[in-house]
């Protein structure tokens, strides 16, 4: 089984001690953390966003219910950098400890198994998490 011992700070090739692939526990180093940190905050502005467009337009609070996607991006993106784990990759049998985009396959089964069961939680928690903001949204008493 390929193993990587050590990350880089994804700038000057330095080493992070601590930071190695381990099968549903952590798959991505700090650039691609950095990645799914910003994919939070990008999801977290668009719920602001979209939450105070709909309160100022007067939509009903049913509509409200909008805010499930963005909220579970937002949630996808902080819980994956807080892990050190991306779901995609879990998915797609890949890891990655270098600059974005240079993946590494996960070549033991029982490897990619525990992978792809950690990715399905972090699914699963983004999408609770997506719902009850939505759902939270739709039953808070907003005035536009």
């Amino acid at each position: 089984m390929t193993l990587w011992s050590y990350a880089t700070d994804g700038r000057s090739g330095t080493p992070l001690a601590g930071i190695e692939y381990r099968p549903g526990v952590c798959n991505i180093g700090p650039a691609e953390i950095a990645r799914r940190r910003r994919a939070g905050h990008v999801g977290l502005l668009l719920t602001v966003a979209v939450l105070a467009a709909l309160v100022a337009i007067g939509a009903p609070p049913l509509a409200r219910l909008v805010l499930i996607l963005p909220a579970t991006v937002a949630a996808s993106g902080y819980l994956q950098a807080w892990l050190k784990f991306c779901a995609g990759f879990g998915s797609r049998g890949i890891f990655n400890f270098g600059p974005v985009g240079d993946t590494q396959p996960v070549v033991d089964e029982d490897a990619r198994s525990r992978d792809r069961a950690r990715a399905n939680r972090i699914g699963l928690a983004s999408l609770v998490i997506g719902v009850a903001a939505g759902v939270l949204a739709a039953v808070l008493p907003f005035s536009g």
